[in-house]
């Protein structure tokens, strides 16, 4: 009787934990999506009802046509075709150039490798307000200002230190053996890293580009200072001008031009999240 007495306690204890769980969980996705749930609501009601005091929870009458009224109020097809321009040759650049640097960093051995890396690494803790005016008038020397140079250009010199670390770390964790063995064949240091590294390493490389596409496509600040023609903006800089070229602030319009504007990194998101966890967590495991 006391056994089955211990047993049922730990069985009740066990559930009243989960309960708990679950309840802190379901309270943290609340506060996670309210936001969200909040900017499609107001996307759907009048302006009247945005500002409604007591606020509305729903719109009387759901107002689609909010969202093709606020996509012709500017020309945001062209604005949404520059953005992906820019995100597909970013992402392809990424891609190349930080495996490329990271297989050097985890399977080349070489004088001064690991300094060498570290002083990669310690560009991460220099802001990018200290380095954006240098940066600038180097570019604006060159004549590349207003043009998408000094947003794609860079992409294909490293693609940044934080995608380094996070390919090396998972290159580190590829077996070396299956060098050896493309060596014994005749494979040359290219050749392992197009035909044997590359493939093993999706997840580490889908978490690259999730995080390449999120960053460039949410990006303002670079925008901002490169381009000045109207038809070069970018859908962030577009969004940001709705405000200034509309003459007040239509926050149905904009909220439903907001919803439209995170719809790909969503998607995008959702469809590569296995890969993106799994890369995220085996790129932990080795330091």
């Amino acid at each position: 009787m006391e056994t089955v007495s211990f047993w049922n306690r730990k069985s009740i204890q066990k559930t009243a934990g989960d309960i708990i769980a679950y309840v802190i969980l379901s309270m943290g996705c609340i506060i996670v999506l309210f936001p969200l749930f909040w900017q499609i609501s107001n996307s759907l009601k009048t302006l009247d009802e945005v500002y409604a005091f007591p606020p509305k929870w729903l719109p009387n009458k759901p107002m689609w046509n909010n969202y093709k009224e606020g996509l012709t109020f500017m020309p945001f097809s062209r604005f949404f075709l520059n953005s992906t321009i820019i995100v597909a040759s970013v992402l392809l650049g990424n891609l190349l150039s930080a495996s490329f640097v990271a297989y050097g960093f985890a399977r080349i051995r070489a004088r001064f490798r690991e300094p060498l890396f570290l002083l990669v690494l310690s560009t991460m803790m220099l802001p990018y307000q200290v380095t954006m005016i240098p940066i600038y008038i180097l570019f604006r020397k060159i004549g590349w200002i207003d043009t998408y140079k000094p947003l794609i250009v860079p992409s294909f010199f490293g693609g940044g230190a934080f995608f380094i670390f996070l390919l090396r770390q998972f290159f580190l964790t590829i077996p070396r053996e299956l060098d050896d063995a493309a060596k014994i064949d005749g494979c040359s240091f290219l050749g392992i890293y197009w035909r044997i590294i590359l493939p093993l390493a999706k997840p580490a490389m889908a978490t690259v580009a999730i995080f390449t596409i999120t960053w460039t496509w949410n990006d303002l600040l670079g925008p901002l200072i490169y381009l000045d023609s109207f038809e070069k903006y970018t859908a962030a800089l577009g969004l940001a001008n709705f405000t200034a070229q509309y003459g007040a602030t239509p926050w149905h319009l904009l909220m439903a031009v907001s919803t439209i504007f995170m719809l790909p990194c969503l998607i995008i998101y959702f469809l590569a999240q296995n890969y993106f966890i799994q890369g995220i967590v085996i790129t932990g495991l080795k330091g």
